[in-house]
């Protein structure tokens, strides 16, 4: 075996995309992580056949625990909940980025809240971590039977949910570049145009500040809304392109204090979705890229 330390480091990003993947917060996540590092730096090494199974499966185990009370937790949080947003590295192949921004954005996390705790760490190591089914079991302590059943119903449940549309790297930066443009300059037509008609757009305030209790519905509605601060804060407003869970995304500054971190679903033409990261709380580790796998 490698160096316990050593082996360690190189497994952690890949230990933190399992944790944050399955709780949606970056803080939650190094919690589960650095957990991790403290029962793997006192188990004894030499009973460990596969290391990296047995960190993958530990973290799991100590995510699907802290997704269980962050549940309870979050049943009394304020207004509507989105995941914490992530500064990530924009490297690797095209290929490489599309997979890694359709099991990363800010969206399909969303989305996964809709799974028990169980099902998501089942259809997560399954689908996005490539683990074979005998994995998942041991991981769960269930049999292969059952988490193959786990993890069909998982994806019933999720294909109603899941983002629809797989738009290469560089068509949805095209895009984004442009609306981000657009917003600069105060161009609401382009802005309008580049919404769809049926376009939502959901907002996290943590009853911290003010976000809308509901989605906000109709692309036109949104366009004026995104409009608004250039109306009255225009020198005050900065809007910064910046890699939000694998995509293109926009963060928004006053007076060079961040405001929100929005994050966006496209159809290569238009906008589909917008969510807006406005809790203070959640915007507090935007400040450096996070490498995670």
């Amino acid at each position: 075996m490698d160096d316990p330390t050593a082996l360690f480091t190189r497994l952690r990003p890949r230990l933190f995309g399992v944790a944050y993947r399955m709780l949606g917060s970056s803080h939650e996540a190094e919690d589960v992580v650095q957990d991790v590092w403290l029962r793997w730096h006192g188990a004894n090494q030499q009973d460990i056949e596969n290391a990296e199974a047995w960190l993958v499966a530990t973290t799991t185990r100590r995510a699907i625990d802290g997704l269980r009370l962050a549940r309870r937790t979050r049943e009394h949080y304020v207004g509507m909940w989105l995941p914490e947003p992530l500064l990530t590295e924009d490297t690797g192949t095209p290929e490489y980025m599309l997979e890694t921004a359709s099991d990363l954005s800010v969206a399909f996390l969303n989305v996964l809240e809709r799974l028990a705790p169980d099902a998501r760490a089942a259809f997560l190591l399954h689908d996005v971590f490539d683990q074979d089914y005998d994995v998942v079991a041991r991981t769960l302590d269930k049999t292969e039977a059952a988490c193959r059943q786990i993890v069909h119903r998982a994806r019933l449940q999720l294909r109603q949910e899941r983002p629809r549309y797989n738009v290469p790297q560089d068509v949805h930066q095209k895009l984004m570049r442009r609306f981000a443009e657009a917003i600069a300059n105060g161009d609401f037509g382009t802005m309008k145009t580049l919404m769809a008609e049926s376009a939502v757009l959901i907002g996290d305030g943590g009853g911290i500040v003010t976000s809308f209790p509901k989605p906000m519905v109709g692309g036109a509605r949104i366009a004026q809304l995104l409009y608004a601060p250039h109306l009255r804060r225009k020198d005050q407003l900065r809007m910064v392109p910046s890699m939000i869970n694998g995509r293109l995304g926009l963060l928004r500054y006053f007076d060079d204090v961040l405001e929100s971190a929005m994050a966006f679903d496209t159809n290569g033409e238009q906008i589909v979705q917008i969510l807006v990261q406005r809790n203070p709380h959640k915007l507090q580790g935007l400040n450096q890229p996070t490498s995670i796998q």
